[in-house]
C-alpha cells in the first residue's frame, strides 16, 4: 500500500512538473515572437514609418511587453542610450531584446551578437548608418565591396560614435 501511495504521489509531482514546463516553454516562446510590422508603426527617433524600410528594420523590446521599431541600427541605438527621451517610462534596464536586420540576409538577427560595419557607401533611410551582419564573413565581404572603415561589436558603440555618424550626413 505504501508503494502505491508513493508512485500516486510521485506521478502527481511528475504531472505537476510537465505542466509547469509548458508553461515556461509557451510563455518563452510568446516572448520571442516576433511582432509583424505595421503601417502605422513609426520609429520613436526619427517618427520615419519604419515599414517602408525592411532592409533597415531593427528593434527593442521591453519587459512590460511593449516593443518599438526603428528605421535602423543607428536609432535603435540613440533610444538604447536615451530610452526616456524616446520611449518615456522606459528605462534601459527594462529592455529584453533587441534585434537588428542582417543587411545580406534580411532577417532579424540579435543585435548584441551582430557584427556593425561603419563608414561605407551606403546610405540608410536616416543617412550613414551602422550596417548590421549576422556573421564576421559577411561583415568583412562587405566592407571591401562597399569602401567600409571598420567592423565593431554591440558593446564598441557609443553615443559619440553615433553622433559621428550624423555628422556625416
Amino acid at each position: 500500500m505504501k508503494i502505491l501511495s508513493f508512485i500516486r504521489a510521485r506521478g502527481w509531482l511528475l504531472i505537476l512538473f510537465l505542466l509547469l514546463s509548458i508553461i515556461c516553454i509557451n510563455s518563452t516562446f510568446a516572448r520571442h515572437q516576433k511582432i509583424p510590422i505595421q503601417k502605422k508603426d513609426r520609429c520613436p527617433v526619427c517618427g520615419m514609418f519604419v515599414y517602408k524600410y525592411p532592409k533597415w528594420v531593427a528593434q527593442i523590446y521591453f519587459n512590460d511587453g511593449s516593443s518599438y521599431f526603428y528605421d535602423g541600427a543607428k536609432d535603435m541605438f540613440k533610444n538604447m542610450f536615451e530610452p526616456q527621451k524616446y520611449t518615456p517610462g522606459k528605462t534601459a534596464e527594462m529592455i529584453t531584446e533587441i534585434y537588428v536586420t542582417d543587411y545580406y540576409e534580411v532577417e532579424l538577427i540579435d543585435a548584441k551578437t551582430a557584427f556593425y560595419v561603419i563608414g561605407s557607401d551606403v546610405l540608410g533611410p536616416m543617412g550613414h548608418e551602422l550596417l548590421p551582419f549576422k556573421d564576421m564573413e559577411s561583415a568583412k565581404e562587405f566592407m571591401h565591396d562597399h569602401k567600409g572603415k571598420s567592423i565593431i561589436r554591440f558593446e564598441e558603440v557609443t553615443p559619440a560614435l553615433i553622433e559621428s555618424l550624423d555628422r556625416r550626413s
